[in-house]
């Protein structure tokens, strides 16, 4: 039964991953490498995206690779998520409405001693998909305007390699190489009386980035956690293609012709945490994060790289002792998180704030379980021509648990 689930889950995933880029319609995609996505894994987006400091023993936490050290032995853990969203976007003149559906990961964990464990975990990293329309805007020492029609779509995949050790019963310590790759492509109409020029650009990524985990547990109540992700240079390649058209004739100046484009620099992150267990029942979970986007040196057409904090809180309960019903196996859970961002436009941040409640309901007698979780959030705000974003998410996490390797005691 549980390989025919497997089988299932594999095909889902094989159909969303074809699927999982420019999936993202917000127009914050516009700059950098696209929007960000917050793909957690298991219980963690309804704790407001915490959990540094959570082990991996009963799911797998994509947050911090030292928590792989906590698997127990012989349990394969299987992790498929999507979301569902909802958002609505206004400025001073206008307000729209948007949906769409964004595969979130497919993720897999195995001891490999008692100490140790391994993951392997494929997901979006960001998405560029936009659209303006009849933009007008002047033309540089001229009473004339032109209209600017721009596309854009693409976005970049990052796939983690996991490792965890734990070194004593108190301290875990973890790697991940995390391998970025993917392509954006950016379309721009330029119309000046009867006379188009087109511009087709598209630009390839590829790049690697560590990134080193710790948990220590102070007692049994208690944990911290610590990660560390590592300046990267995300090296870039650009084609582009230019052809002018009028009424007359179509004449093609450029095409695909490879030319210099920036390379992308992913800052220094520093991440910290605590988990703590309350009367047994209640989890109580708190992160800070730091990224040094000011050390890159880069900058944005649109805006200038600043220094991001990310602040994320989180509850979590369940029964521990006696079983009476299956709602007594449910775990509840609610959490906020509050990101400065790292983009400054006229000198206003496009910051992130939402609210998070969920559900993990258990399936059959084992860690298995499916993840539903409710989030409301805010992104950017209404002034000096920004656009405010909000958004309503239901993410779906399921978590399918095995047990291999272990002999049968009766045949």
């Amino acid at each position: 039964m549980k390989s025919k689930i497997i089988s299932t889950v594999l095909f889902v995933f094989v159909t969303l991953s074809s699927q999982s880029q420019s999936i993202s319609s917000s127009p914050y995609s516009l700059y950098g490498l696209g929007s960000l996505y917050d793909s957690d894994f298991g219980s963690i987006p309804a704790i407001g995206s915490s959990g540094i400091a959570l082990p991996s023993d009963q799911f797998i936490n994509n947050l911090n690779p030292a928590s792989l050290a906590f698997m127990y032995k012989n349990h394969f853990l299987f992790d498929v998520g999507g979301k569902s969203i909802f958002s609505t976007y206004e400025d001073n003149s206008k307000k729209e409405s948007r949906n769409n559906f964004q595969f979130s990961h497919l993720a897999l964990a195995f001891p490999i001693t008692s100490k140790s464990a391994f993951s392997l975990a494929l997901k979006p990293y960001s998405s560029s998909s936009f659209k303006i329309s009849n933009l007008i805007l002047p033309i540089q020492d001229s009473r004339e305007n032109y209209n600017l029609d721009v596309t854009g779509s693409g976005g970049l995949n990052d796939f983690d390699v996991s490792y965890g050790y734990r070194v004593s019963n108190k301290l875990a310590l973890g790697l991940t190489t995390a391998f970025l790759f993917g392509n954006t492509t950016d379309d721009r109409n330029y119309t000046i009386s009867s006379s188009i020029t087109n511009i087709y650009k598209k630009t390839s990524y590829s790049g690697i980035r560590p990134i080193l985990g710790a948990q220590f547990k102070v007692d049994s109540t208690f944990t911290l956690g610590m990660k560390i992700k590592s300046p990267a240079k995300i090296r870039a390649s650009k084609i582009q293609s230019v052809v002018s058209t009028n009424i007359a004739t179509t004449i093609t100046i450029e095409s695909e012709l490879e030319s210099d484009v920036d390379d992308y620099y992913m800052p220094l992150e520093v991440g910290v945490g605590l988990s703590k267990v309350f009367k047994n029942n209640l989890n109580l979970t708190l992160d800070y994060e730091k990224a040094l986007w000011n050390s890159t040196n880069q900058s944005d057409l649109y805006g200038t790289y600043v220094n991001q904090d990310k602040f994320a809180l989180g509850f979590s309960y369940k029964k521990r002792k006696s079983y009476k019903s299956y709602f007594d196996r449910i775990q509840y859970a609610a959490g906020v998180n509050y990101d400065t961002g790292f983009l400054e436009i006229d000198n206003q941040r496009i910051n992130n704030s939402s609210v998070s409640f969920g559900v993990s309901l258990p399936i059959e007698n084992t860690f298995s379980a499916l993840n539903v979780t409710y989030s409301y959030g805010q992104k950017g705000k209404i002034s000096n021509g920004l656009i405010k974003e909000n958004y309503h998410k239901i993410s779906l996490n399921l978590c399918l648990d095995g047990i291999w390797f272990v002999k049968r005691k009766f045949e």
